[in-house]
């Protein structure tokens, strides 16, 4: 191809109008579709520079070779439309990273706002564009304004805690890598950060804002404690009590099966956190991702019911239904109650059975349905399977094991509540106890008799004191 082909070709590129699939990412009225052009590009009006058009035409289609062309012979990187936006803007929506590493070393604004105050890193994060999203933070991009920010200094919540408070030097990850540990004004905390998924995941910033009006409302010893939250700023966080002992998960596979004691013990703290939730006032609170990752040990040994990001409340209805079919990145299938995974409507009763699960966990030392992958655990469910009860039966003394049928029956209305489970577990746990305590009573009996024995014989023999006495 000759010269003037190309010049051809750059000069139509400059004066046509051009579409663009992708758009500011907080335009009213935005094109989210992928592959389409739909809406035209028409430039900045009477000031409408046709070689920085050309720019931005060029940036959206890729063309290094002509973005070079037009940089090098002198064209404005920082142009803006008559919405404000520049060819750092159009190149921050496609997963491109040469192009915006070409720009950015052209001296392009890394953070310029658009007419709606949308930045080409808010751009790149609303259209996935991760690579690009650290290419940006590397040449300074700010994150775009948080979803909870307010204009107005009396609006932020009382929770709020500043970032810099946060000391993350010796961090690590903690439960499910959702949580880090961090310092905070002297005593350590877990970390629940947000990064651009909240700002690029609908469902994620509904999830946010729902996990933090629960936390706000929750006060037990068997539920982790709720301290404070960083909404003005970004990354967003959740901050709360951290429990050094790990979670359940992590102790059921150091310890395998529990003493049936343990056991029903560890069952009495989480049915007590459960218990409260379940009958919270004027909701109830549904947790229904109830697994051992998500039960955290305190210094005491005690269990506590920890991460409520998929919790719902139970408001005028006496039942939810997920918008949309639960998914194994959601939650754990070895704990989900059937009427989940086929999408009914449920009610507080499939925290139940994912507790029967737990507490038999605890006594057979080996996940539900171990030897199954766990995308089929649900299906076996569904058809009324149960893990099988392996252990020797007297650990299920005392009714334990009727007790876990009970809860995880296949009809939801027949499964007991956990205030009905706590006054099951206390007379097994009472039983449990006596029976220990008896064991240990009967060695102390037989030392207290040999003690008797040895004292009368002393007393009587001829040269005791007492019969020294007698004597005279």
């Amino acid at each position: 191809m000759d010269g003037s082909s190309n010049t051809t070709t750059n000069s139509n590129k400059l004066q046509r109008p051009f579409s663009m699939g992708r758009q500011s990412s907080l335009a009213p009225q935005r094109n989210n579709n992928d592959d389409g052009a739909d809406s035209t590009y028409h430039g900045g009006g009477s000031s409408m520079d046709p070689a920085a058009v050309g720019l931005m035409y060029m940036a959206n289609e890729g063309d290094l070779l002509g973005m070079k062309e037009l940089l090098d012979s002198g064209t404005d990187v920082n142009y803006k439309d008559i919405d404000g936006r520049t060819a750092l803007h159009v190149a921050a929506c496609q997963p491109r990273t040469d192009v915006v590493d070409l720009l950015l070393q052209q001296g392009a604004s890394v953070d310029p706002q658009d007419r709606w105050g949308s930045t080409p890193l808010a751009d790149a994060m609303y259209y996935k564009n991760h690579h690009v999203v650290k290419l940006l933070e590397k040449h300074g991009a700010k994150p775009p304004m948080a979803p909870m920010h307010v204009e107005n200094a009396r609006e932020v919540p009382e929770y709020e805690i500043n970032p810099t408070e946060l000391d993350f030097t010796n961090s690590v990850c903690i439960t499910k890598g959702t949580f880090r540990i961090a310092l905070w004004r002297g005593i350590q905390v877990a970390v629940k950060t947000f990064g651009e998924e909240v700002f690029t995941d609908d469902d994620k910033v509904k999830a946010f804002h729902d996990e933090l009006a629960l936390l706000q409302k929750i006060r037990h010893p068997n539920v982790v404690q709720f301290l404070g939250a960083v909404t003005q700023s970004t990354p967003m966080m959740i901050v709360t009590e951290y429990l050094p002992q790990g979670d359940l998960r992590a102790y059921l596979k150091r310890k395998g099966a529990l003493k049936p004691i343990t056991a029903v013990k560890f069952a009495l703290d989480i049915a007590r956190g459960m218990n409260y939730l379940h009958e919270h006032k004027p909701e109830a609170i549904i947790h229904r991702d109830l697994e051992p990752s998500n039960i955290l040990r305190d210094d005491s040994g005690h269990l506590k019911v920890a991460d409520f990001g998929v919790s719902k409340l139970l408001k005028v209805a006496k039942t939810v239904k997920e918008e949309k079919p639960v998914t194994s990145q959601d939650t754990s299938w070895r704990y989900v109650a059937p009427e989940v995974y086929r999408n009914e409507e449920y009610d507080t009763k499939v925290d139940v059975f994912s507790f029967a699960l737990i507490l038999q966990e605890m006594i057979e030392g080996c996940p539900p349905f171990y030897l199954k992958p766990e995308n089929e655990v649900p299906k076996a469910y569904v058809e009324n399977e149960r893990p099988p009860f392996q252990a020797s039966p007297k650990l299920y003394a005392y009714g334990l094991k009727q007790l876990i049928e009970e809860c995880w029956d296949e009809k939801p209305y027949r499964r007991p509540t956990f205030r009905q489970i706590i006054d099951r577990l206390e007379d097994i746990n009472y039983h449990l106890a006596q029976k220990s305590r008896w064991k240990v009573r009967t060695p102390t009996c037989t030392c207290i008799q040999t003690l008797e024995a040895l004292f009368k014989g002393y007393r009587t023999s001829p040269g005791s004191r007492s019969s020294r006495t007698t004597a005279r």
